[in-house]
């Protein structure tokens, strides 16, 4: 038998606890535990306290639960033959466990920040560190009751400033034989949005793996005009690594004739020491089963845990589903509920040797990484092309029943990250079928965020202003309703091939309309197939940058006259619309790349405000003034709309009145606003 320790702080006793034979979490020291939001009561669960710790796990590569984790045994072992790290978390929790709901929320980091309680909560807490009753928002999860958790799962993230409070891993170093250093070739691929001498390589808040040689002087410099393209070398004497003012490898290189736009680079370097980066993965499977399984800190264990990440955190999700991490080295469910929002269809470089987690596809940009791979449904489908059959969830499945899961995505994700595939064929011929234990929702009209951006650059068009974030609280209630046998969630509404409402690219932009300031992208993210070599399988990238083969074909979804989507969820602001809201938005001609859309914006045009207006603008749209005679006019549309939203599932009534209100104020100041004003900032007040 193992034993697990709980330190309680320096001076505080160390209560010991024993653990069963295949444990995963040795030990866990507190080193921070202090009052939320000066001990502020919400509601009847009553105050909540803040607990930060460091959890040390340790893996067994013999079982069959970490025969997934790539490089896991070429990793240090303790005297037992385990590999051992150690994983930094943080847990809100209520500080009466009578005040809890018995749900732990798990909410995956994206590149070490947290991101539920910006989203849910509505708030983003200054230097990931939540403290004041402002850092709690609308406090969505702590008048539920629910125990939040978070803790580091990835190494590849910049610590950021002396007073952030990144969740950072830092895993094993993976070794050949007899110690040996293991070395292979990592590529980093970048673009520049205007001209530069310098710029970074390592992507958003990336890091690189240290160099197999001093300098790197083999490292090599490539340029093209496209993903596709034909890569051009630029000669090492023209570039060169720019040393880092905070120390450890370069993340900036300077060409000596200028990063010009329009161009996308490629740094190969010669690399060493591959972090073993699966145990990140794992060490959230471990920490979840802990917390529900075990007494903490006063504290009884949970009766159920809900996992939940946003765009890349949400395909860590897709990730532990595919390999069967949901459940523990002993089999035991790690999390009942999973919640992936907007993680399009994809998985990530969470498993690989010289993986680098924060890197993803775009349609322009980084398709050279492991992101949109199949397979990408819930149920088996067959890859004409690679002569495959699978599912996402086919190490879940094989692991023991599934959880309930809820994909969520909105129109961004169809343009820009391949989210049909999720319920399409691989062939793009037919509509998949959905597994009963899963939902799948496109949510219409809407950006991967809800955007508050108040210029134009580097878009030509404003960004979108629908706000999905109530649907997104709605989708969270219902998932833990799910979990406890309670209340089915709402059946998956997503766009379909079968009625006309999810359609090919060239269909999408003979039928939208021709709204001014407006042109359709060339095309969606369509992904290519990549080959990385004979032994990626195993995770072990030979072929570097991979081989480019046939793309999959994506769907989007079909505009109505408005240009508006018709499928999936349909906000009030599509039901009772005031604009046409798209999931794509064009780069600015000077950024380059002019005909490729962003990666996460979408775009908002409003209607013109009178008819008058309309004919002089030469904008197909009625105007608001046809559409709506008078406010009271659009405000009763609006109010019976999100009525509709309530009573279906999208929207939870507590959130009726300030949906409207803000409806009604965004329609003020359209109506105040000059067409001849080509600014943003009038769309989101203050």
């Amino acid at each position: 038998m193992r034993r697990l320790i709980i330190l309680m702080g320096l001076l505080a006793v160390q209560p010991v606890w024993t653990a069963p034979a295949q444990a995963a979490v040795e030990r866990v020291e507190i080193t921070e535990r202090t009052a939320l939001a000066d001990g502020t009561a919400f509601g009847a669960v009553g105050p909540y306290e803040k607990i930060r710790g460091t959890a040390w796990i340790a893996l067994d590569p013999a079982l069959p639960a970490n025969a997934r984790i790539t490089d896991l045994a070429l990793a240090p072992k303790d005297d037992h033959g385990r590999v051992v790290f150690a994983t930094d978390f943080m847990m809100l929790r209520p500080v009466n466990a009578g005040g809890r709901n018995g749900a732990l929320f798990y909410d995956v980091n994206n590149r070490g920040g947290i991101a539920a309680l910006g989203q849910v909560n509505g708030a983003n807490p200054p230097h990931n560190d939540p403290t004041t009753l402002a850092d709690t928002g609308n406090g969505f999860f702590f008048k539920r009751g629910f125990t939040l958790l978070w803790s580091a799962w990835t190494w590849d993230v910049q610590p950021g400033g002396p007073s952030d409070k990144p969740f950072i891993l830092k895993p094993p170093v993976a070794r050949d034989t007899g110690g040996k250093p293991l070395t292979g070739k990592v590529a980093y691929e970048f673009i520049v949005d205007r001209a530069a001498q310098t710029a970074p390589y390592v992507g958003m808040k990336g890091t690189p793996y240290p160099f197999a040689t001093e300098g790197a002087p083999d490292a090599t410099l490539t340029e093209r005009n496209a993903p596709d393209a034909v890569r051009q070398p630029i000669p090492r004497s023209a570039w060169a690594f720019v040393e880092n003012p905070e120390g450890g490898p370069p993340v900036e290189v300077r060409l000596e004739a200028g990063f010009q736009t329009g161009k996308i680079y490629e740094l190969v370097v010669p690399s060493r020491d591959p972090y073993v980066v699966g145990v990140g993965l794992a060490g959230i499977r471990d920490l979840l089963s802990f917390f529900k399984t075990q007494p903490f800190a006063g504290q009884p264990p949970l009766d159920r845990a809900l996992i939940f990440g946003i765009s890349q955190s949400g395909r860590v999700i897709d990730t532990m589903l595919y390999n069967g991490w949901n459940r523990d080295e002993e089999g035991r469910p790690a999390f009942d509920g999973a919640y992936a929002q907007v993680p399009g269809a994809g998985k990530g470089g969470f498993n690989q040797r010289f993986g680098l987690a924060t890197r993803h596809f775009s349609p322009l940009v980084e398709q050279i990484y492991f992101s949109d791979a199949f397979p990408f449904t819930t149920v088996p489908s067959t890859d004409p092309v690679l002569g495959a059959t699978g599912s996402l969830l086919d190490g879940a499945r094989a692991a023991g029943p599934l959880p309930k899961m809820i994909f969520a995505n909105t129109s961004a994700e169809y343009w820009n990250r391949s989210a049909s595939l999720l319920h399409i064929t691989p062939d793009g011929q037919a509509d998949a079928a959905i597994d009963p234990n899963a939902r799948i929702y496109m949510l219409a009209g809407s950006q991967h965020y809800v955007g508050r951006s108040h210029d134009r650059h580097p878009f030509t068009a404003c960004v979108n202003t629908t706000n999905h974030y109530p649907v997104e609280r709605a989708l969270v209630v219902a998932l833990d309703n799910w979990v406890q046998g309670k209340a089915l969630p709402p059946d998956s509404a997503v766009p379909k091939l079968a009625d006309g409402t999810l359609v090919p690219a060239e269909a999408y932009k003979a039928a939208f309309p021709k709204v001014p300031g407006l042109t359709p992208p060339a095309s969606p993210l369509m992904p290519p197939r990549l080959d990385f070599g004979p032994r990626y399988a195993q995770g072990i990238a030979d072929t570097v940058p991979p081989a480019r083969g046939l793309p999959y074909p994506t769907r989007v979804p079909a505009p109505d006259a408005d240009g508006n989507d018709r499928g999936g969820i349909r906000p009030v602001e599509l039901e009772v619309p005031l604009g046409t809201h798209t999931g794509w938005n064009l780069r600015a001609p000077e950024t380059g790349f002019a005909t490729y859309q962003g990666r996460f914006d979408g775009s908002f045009v409003p209607f013109a405000r009178t008819e008058a207006e309309r004919v002089a603008a030469h904008d197909p749209r009625p105007s608001l003034a046809a559409r709506y005679p008078t406010r009271a006019d659009f405000v009763a549309k609006a109010k019976t709309a999100i009525a509709r939203a309530v009573a279906a599932g999208w929207v939870l009534a507590e959130e009726a009145d300030g949906l409207l209100a803000d409806q009604a104020a965004l329609y003020d100041r359209i109506l105040a606003h000059s067409p001849d004003d080509s600014g943003c900032g009038y769309l989101f007040g203050h």
